[in-house]
């Protein structure tokens, strides 16, 4: 396998197990990372973020978690440490080359190639590297050249196969659009930043930026609520912060241990049998009906309109941070509107009968371009046309992995469940399998019509586009499936349908020889 390089963009969660196990099966990784260090979106978030999924769930299978930490949701500090150790513990830094940014990638086919009329990915029906049609080339300059506007002077480096790790949050921050004169610049006398921004400047920074400030907070996501906490935290209620909302989400507090019955009731084979029948379901109402008087979230009339399956389905449940709800009608304050705009002094509101908010800072926690970014890695832009048309529908890839008409790449890590490391080691096994030739990919039209199969399921289930969450298992199943592995992981028939999956059933999953 040697000379066979693998060029690697990204070393968070994804980046590490794609180096890791592409490594193991004898290529040559070359992994692109702009940060100084590993970690990904983990190297930039609020204080008092913690992971979302208990550390049972988010863990690698075969690194567990230091006795140490004891917490059943480690926070941004521990969550760091572990992936730092993993990377030392597998030998992956020296693969690693930091603060370099990767302006574009590029495919070159060999001369004579026409990929429009390829039948399977790559123009072959064998494995992508016994016979490559072509090169990517990866071009990169310096990050701080890039956030300094120096001269670039790229370099370019030439692979046979590129792995995009970069995910969907961070990177270009989503602002919205506003009437004119009412987008951000109106607002003279006060701050607008993304989330983005405010979990770049570190907590010290972060706090005295906040500290004495009437803060809003817009937003109702998870990095919403961090961040209002914090905010609460620093001002109390001599400075309350707002936080201000269009739509409602579940967010669970945090001393519920919510996984516990997530895990029984959703994230296991006998909750998958119900997702293709008609309606819901008793059974799943049944479950809001139970939890939600449990719930401070009636007491603040904040009970979503949907159901509690549906932010299940699209991954959108999160773990509102320690002491929030406490802290509501005293240094926070919920405001719903339908929309807003800024003036000199604050934010007007689409309900002209509601009074203007006067404010310091203004936080936008809207989320992130995810598709925006991957789009323009690319140089070509029928590539661009090609990644574009598939991020428009709520399924961008096969197996959730490798576009159809983009040879010789694989995406990891773009799509959501509910614990992203050990939905993205699944991903890397089956890939690093597959570059091996361990199995062979169905045609292109074989792989689209899966495509259009999975994009069925997100249209009816999930409402903010590519979530396995509530069908994980059977995702892993069809993973197993490819690799030749026995996908039922339990020892008997009633743990193998009524327990919850996780990292450890696939710790010793073992792909069958080519």
């Amino acid at each position: 396998m040697r000379g066979r390089r693998v060029g690697i963009i990204g070393a968070g969660i994804s980046g590490l197990l794609a180096c890791k196990y592409v490594l193991e099966k004898g290529f040559e990784p070359i992994v692109f990372e702009s940060q100084p260090g590993v970690g990904g979106v983990w190297t930039h978030t609020p204080e008092t973020t913690k992971l979302q999924t208990s550390k049972q769930a988010y863990e690698f299978s075969d690194f567990p978690w230091p006795c140490s930490v004891k917490e059943e949701y480690p926070n941004h500090n521990q969550v760091m440490e572990y992936l730092e150790s993993y990377a030392l513990h597998f030998g992956l830094l020296p693969y690693i080359k930091f603060n370099t940014k990767v302006i574009n990638i590029n495919y070159y086919a060999q001369q004579g190639q026409d990929m429009r009329s390829w039948s399977h990915w790559g123009g072959t029906t064998d494995n992508c590297f016994s016979n490559p049609k072509g090169k990517w080339e990866i071009t990169t300059t310096s990050a701080a050249a890039v956030q300094l506007h120096l001269e670039l002077n790229p370099k370019v480096y030439e692979v046979e196969f590129v792995i995009l790790c970069i995910g969907r949050f961070g990177g270009i921050p989503n602002i919205p659009d506003f009437p004119p004169n009412k987008g951000p610049d109106a607002f003279v006398n006060g701050k607008v930043i993304h989330s983005m921004n405010y979990s770049a400047m570190g907590d010290s920074e972060a706090k005295k930026f906040v500290k004495g400030k009437r803060v809003t907070v817009i937003g109702f996501r998870k990095s919403a609520l961090d961040i209002a906490n914090e905010c609460a935290t620093a001002n109390g209620v001599e400075n309350p912060c707002t936080l201000l909302y269009r739509n409602l989400y579940w967010s669970i507090p945090a001393n519920y241990n919510p996984y516990t019955v997530l895990g029984l009731l959703f994230l296991n084979r006998f909750s998958e049998l119900m997702l293709y029948k008609p309606g819901e379901g008793r059974f799943l109402s049944l479950l809001v009906t139970l939890l939600s008087p449990l719930l401070p979230l009636r007491k603040y009339d904040l009970v979503p309109a949907h159901r509690f399956s549906a932010d299940v389905t699209s991954c959108s449940i999160s773990i509102a941070p320690e002491n929030f709800y406490d802290r509501i009608e005293g240094s926070i304050l919920l405001k719903k509107s339908k929309g807003f705009g800024f003036y000199a002094n604050g934010l007007t509101f689409e309900d002209d009968a509601t009074p203007p908010l006067e404010t310091d800072i203004v936080i936008l926690c809207t989320g992130y371009k995810g598709d925006v970014k991957l789009k323009h890695i690319f140089k070509s832009q029928t590539f661009q046309n090609y990644i574009t048309g598939a991020l428009n529908s709520t399924v961008s890839l096969y197996r959730e992995c490798i576009h159809p008409r983009i040879p010789q790449l694989a995406a990891v890590g773009y799509s959501e469940s509910y614990s992203n490391l050990y939905t993205s080691e699944m991903r890397c096994r089956w890939l690093a399998h597959f570059l091996e030739g361990g199995f062979k990919l169905p045609s292109i039209e074989e792989m689209e019509k899966d495509m259009l199969e999975w994009e069925k399921y997100m249209k009816r289930y999930s409402s903010r586009g590519a979530c396995i969450g509530a069908v994980h298992v059977w995702y892993n199943d069809q993973l197993c499936k490819d690799m030749g592995c026995n996908q039922k992981r339990k020892k008997g028939f009633f743990a193998e349908i009524l327990e919850p999956y996780g990292p450890t059933d696939y710790a010793n999953l073992t792909p069958s020889s080519k």
